[in-house]
């Protein structure tokens, strides 16, 4: 057995209890509206599996099987986790350095996780006649045709590109040559199942009574449903079962993508909710790749139908901030040293020492960026760039920005702050 620890990208944390004083049918069943309340919060956890230490190489983490990947590093005044003073930084991103030009093109699996709700003996549940099955299939061809997988036009771009390649290439405006982009290719991969026994979530129905509105999990049942707990991998979680498939490869950047599924702590709905994060799953290598460990980025994300939640989370918000925190940290710090960054402090108050982009914005008024595009208005979320983290004054991102698409949303890094914000 391998123990997990993941990077929760995307946490709302509040209480619910006002909102639970409607009836309910069940003892475990919610009122649609028991989430409208919700303000944004997140939560910083340690990455995944316990690895050794990687030297700093320019074109990315040695001696690893994983995506394209490259290394930079920044100068200045911070202290690490530890509380010691540091000026010498070092960062990690997906794709190939913005010197050299040219398109990186990056698989992008996404992999729909259908939520089976079981009574506390195993057997299918039915309330009101009808079968606790929340599917993700109407939301597959919307996330598809969203800004994270679909061109759209960007003032970074003279060609529409992606929404994540347009904050890279804000990012790294005054490095990148004119024809640098890092591109992901979707392709939709079979449907998964995740089988859940009762007393492990909380649900709540859709008007017409059926499954479901959205479903609360467990965040330790969720992990140990979703990451492979043994080596070699087998089909008894919906990770393994994806490699082992071949659907889901060290080449790609996954997304696992739920139907309305969030996430509370020790099943318990005052303390929740994690609409997604961002990972990968550590296996080690053996001699068919030269035994380097084998590192399958991805992410956790939930699709959020509108009005659940309030500050215009909703549709594809938790896609594009796991996707965006993956360019620019996607192995979480694993080493400690490629993204972590001098302590800041957000202007939603979060206190952080790791290059999570998407953490400084959430919860913000201004968080996402509504854009109309395929007949749909999305919502994905602002990003904060590197310079806002390097405390760089000026910022030489794109027209001096450090947030992007709405520059306004950050105009100034934070302060350096003492370990913990103290």
């Amino acid at each position: 057995m391998r123990s997990i620890h993941l990077r929760i990208g995307f946490a709302l944390l509040f209480s619910l209890a006002v909102a639970f004083g409607a009836l309910a049918q069940e003892d475990d069943q919610l009122t649609a509206a028991a989430l409208s309340g919700a303000h944004p919060h997140s939560q910083a956890v340690g990455p995944r599996g316990h690895l050794n230490g990687q030297a700093h190489a320019r074109f990315g983490i040695f001696g690893v099987d994983t995506i394209p990947n490259f290394n930079g590093q920044y100068f200045t005044a911070g202290v690490d986790s530890n509380g010691n003073f540091n000026s010498h930084w070092y960062y990690n991103t997906v794709g190939n350095p913005p010197q050299l030009g040219g398109t990186t093109t990056i698989n992008a699996p996404i992999i729909p996780v259908t939520l089976d709700l079981r009574n506390y003996d195993g057997t299918p549940r039915f309330v009101n006649g009808q079968p606790l099955i929340s599917s993700p299939a109407a939301f597959v061809t919307p996330v598809v045709n969203s800004p994270v997988f679909a061109n759209s036009s960007w003032d970074t771009s003279s060609t529409p590109t992606q929404i994540t390649d347009a904050i890279q290439r804000a990012e790294y405006w005054g490095s990148a040559k004119s024809d640098w982009h890092t591109r992901l290719s979707p392709s939709v991969k079979a449907t998964r199942t995740m089988t859940l026994i009762r007393g492990t979530y909380f649900f709540s129905l859709n008007a017409d009574g059926s499954c479901c509105r959205y479903v609360l999990i467990d965040y330790g049942t969720f992990v140990n449903k979703l990451f492979p707990p043994t080596v070699p991998v087998d089909n008894t979680t919906v990770i393994g079962a994806a490699e082992l498939a071949g659907d889901m490869t060290t080449s790609d950047i996954t997304t696992l993508l739920f139907p309305n599924a969030y996430l509370d702590f020790n099943n318990d709905p005052n303390n929740c909710c994690v609409l997604g994060f961002h990972s990968f799953d550590f296996e080690p290598g053996d001699a068919s790749n030269n035994n380097r460990n084998r590192f399958y980025v991805m992410n956790y994300s939930s699709w959020i139908s509108p009005r659940i939640f309030g500050g215009g989370f909703q549709d594809v918000t938790a896609v594009s901030h796991e996707v965006a925190e993956t360019f620019n940290d996607p192995f979480v710090v694993f080493d400690g040293i490629h993204d972590l960054t001098p302590w800041w402090l957000a202007p939603n108050g979060n206190c952080q020492n790791d290059l999570e982009t998407g953490d400084v914005i959430e919860g913000l008024p201004n968080a996402v960026y509504p854009i109309t595009m395929n007949g749909f208005t999305y919502h994905p979320q602002n990003e904060a760039l590197l310079q806002w983290f390097e405390f760089d004054v000026p910022s030489d991102a794109y027209k001096g920005a450090y947030s992007y698409p709405n520059r306004a949303v950050l105009t100034s890094p934070s302060a350096p702050q003492n370990a913990g914000c103290q």
